[in-house]
């Protein structure tokens, strides 16, 4: 339950593309690669590679190449000594011209497991170890607002839909932590919380609240020891009936729409948690419990 990212890998925002970036330490099967991005509406292709050294030249553990050319398909290959090796042609599209996505590629013990908003795109076999991964690098036609990558010790918790961002840096915030949520909460609105969880931790909280009324639209305790994520609201003072069927995990993406939160962890669906209360009213988040945090994107 409890993830990090690689030793001296931080998280990358707005990029000029092309890109190329190292990734300090190396990844090891159980992490994950998450982009935010955006294609235009003439994009041709772009490629996402995850390469075995810092250069142009370097082998490539996966190749990750969407392609608009009328035959639209993914592409995915692996280049060693300088040669390709047999492509996997996927033919079928799953971005959209001039729209916003969120990629995740979580590195299994079978290979790279590609999620694309949320839902299941190719599984990619391993040709490469993926102890040689040293460098991730971008190109073609796309936008990318976000490059993290989550390993095995730290919690990130990601609120996330396509909106525009508005960066908060935060130079490790106290805990009990509250800000006001600027405009409030608005279908398909963004709140994105990065943060980790020390040694010993058993319990945290995130509040989405209404402060006039004190009310709690969505309660998330993550309690590590139990290994659930115990869901709740609050109305009138008064507690509803817990929801905790389910476990937690790295990193979530929770989306508000207008009748429930969707929240996903490593782009798969976890669970949806209905209103009780009327979400445009939400103005406030909280965070307390055993947890850093190093700051909140709105």
């Amino acid at each position: 339950m409890t993830f990090v990212a690689p030793p001296g890998y931080q998280p990358v925002y707005n990029p000029s593309i092309p890109y190329l970036g190292p990734i300090y330490g190396g990844v090891r099967v159980g992490a994950s690669v998450y982009i935010q991005g955006s294609v235009p509406e003439n994009i041709t292709r772009f490629r996402i590679n995850l390469l075995c050294g810092e250069s142009d030249s370097s082998d490539v553990a996966l190749h990750f190449n969407p392609r608009f050319d009328g035959w639209d398909k993914v592409v995915f290959n692996s280049r060693k000594d300088g040669s390709w090796m047999s492509e996997e042609k996927i033919r079928k599209m799953p971005f959209s011209k001039g729209e916003a996505f969120e990629l995740v590629i979580m590195i299994t013990s079978k290979g790279f497991q590609t999620k694309v908003n949320g839902k299941d795109f190719f599984l990619f076999p391993h040709r490469l170890p993926v102890e040689q991964i040293r460098a991730i690098q971008v190109s073609g036609d796309v936008s990318i607002q976000t490059i993290n990558i989550i390993g095995l010790s730290n919690i990130g918790i990601i609120i996330v839909s396509y909106t525009c961002f508005l960066i908060n840096l935060l130079p490790s915030q106290p805990v009990p932590f509250s800000t006001w949520i600027p405009g409030g909460m608005l279908p398909k609105r963004t709140v994105i919380i990065r943060g980790s969880v020390p040694h010993g931790a058993q319990r945290m909280g995130f509040n989405l609240v209404v402060s006039r009324t004190r009310d709690v639209a969505i309660h998330m305790n993550p309690r590590v020891q139990e290994g659930v994520v115990v869901r709740n609201a609050q109305t009138g003072g008064q507690w509803g009936s817990e929801e905790r069927q389910l476990s937690g995990s790295p990193f979530m993406s929770i989306r508000c729409g207008n009748q429930r939160f969707k929240v996903f962890v490593n782009g798969q669906h976890l669970f949806d948690f209905f209103h009780r209360t009327n979400f445009s009213e939400i103005d406030k988040l909280e965070i307390d419990g055993d947890v850093q945090i190093s700051y909140v994107h709105f």
